[in-house]
């Protein structure tokens, strides 16, 4: 490996390259999966072009030519994991993303099986950890509907902060939704400036009450797009892709691979939406059918 002048972190060039985001680059590298020149990698290893970079024994494909920097927005239903693929054969977030060429999507964050709504992919490795870093503060809204009573004490403590198991937790604002005065669930919006593992359910749990639906609705500057159908995706155009970057201090991107066509989220764009998402949805439907049917047999 060469000097460190001409190189960069390891991570960072396979997150760039489009393998993952760093944060999963430097667990694979702690599990053996990465060598370079034939040798095992270890954290704090820097590469140059020249450096002959294998991931499970796959050579990764390098080049001086970056990607132009690609977003997805993604509404995520219930039921998904929010993983490449699953040994159980359930769904998961991966599988309806378009194809992209020598390039790998990455997700911004997670959301659990249970939770829905607004998902990011990108193919910008630097991007993706942006926008996860706890440093950027990078703010996620949620609406949530619990069951149970709701008292304003109970809000004024989750606004001040909450000892998890993990640390303190809070939110940073709390929208108390209009609601129906016999109901037993009430709706509310909620922020916070951080993406820990189950955290919105978790402080609410910590009141005594239950979380019934959850839904992340927006992610930094970024909505989600009302009109796109649970389990289906749209592209980014250039303005909203520089918008996220803007935010997490990185230039703009000056190309996109979008014609104006694809920008428009029409009537018969939605229906097309719909029926694929269908599709997928029977498909899927019978592979878990002949899953079960496989694994009663191997019993």
């Amino acid at each position: 490996m060469t000097d460190s002048q001409e190189t960069e972190k390891l991570q960072k060039a396979l997150a760039n390259n489009g393998i993952g985001s760093r944060r999963e680059m430097e667990r694979w590298i702690q599990e053996g999966r990465i060598s370079v020149n034939g040798q095992k990698a270890t954290l704090g290893d820097r590469v140059a072009l020249t450096d002959q970079i294998r991931v499970d024994g796959h050579l990764i494909s390098r080049s001086n030519e970056k990607s132009v920097c690609r977003v997805l927005m993604y509404n995520k239903p219930e039921g998904e994991l929010c993983s490449r693929n699953d040994p159980e054969g359930r769904a998961t977030v991966f599988e309806r993303l378009p194809k992209i060429v020598d390039d790998r999507w990455i997700a911004v964050g997670r959301l659990d099986i249970n939770t829905s709504g607004l998902l990011l992919f990108t193919n910008d490795g630097e991007l993706a950890n942006r926008l996860m870093h706890p440093r950027h503060e990078i703010e996620r809204e949620y609406a949530v509907r619990i069951f149970g009573e709701v008292t304003p004490q109970m809000l004024r403590v989750l606004q001040k902060g909450v000892e998890l198991e993990d640390g303190m937790a809070k939110f940073t604002h709390i929208h108390v939704r209009p609601s129906d005065d016999e109901s037993q669930n009430q709706w509310f919006n909620v922020t916070l400036s951080e993406g820990r593992n189950r955290e919105v359910r978790r402080l609410w749990e910590s009141q005594g009450v239950q979380v019934s639906r959850l839904m992340r609705v927006r992610y930094g500057n970024l909505d989600l797009q009302k009109r796109l159908p649970q389990g289906a995706w749209l592209e980014l155009d250039l303005a909203r892709v520089n918008q996220l970057r803007k935010m997490v201090q990185l230039p703009n991107e000056t190309e996109t691979v979008l014609n104006v066509k694809e920008e428009k989220l029409d009537h018969v764009r939605l229906n097309r939406m719909r029926r694929s998402v269908k599709k997928h949805k029977l498909n899927k439907a019978g592979q878990g059918r002949r899953h079960s049917t496989q694994t009663r047999t191997k019993k």
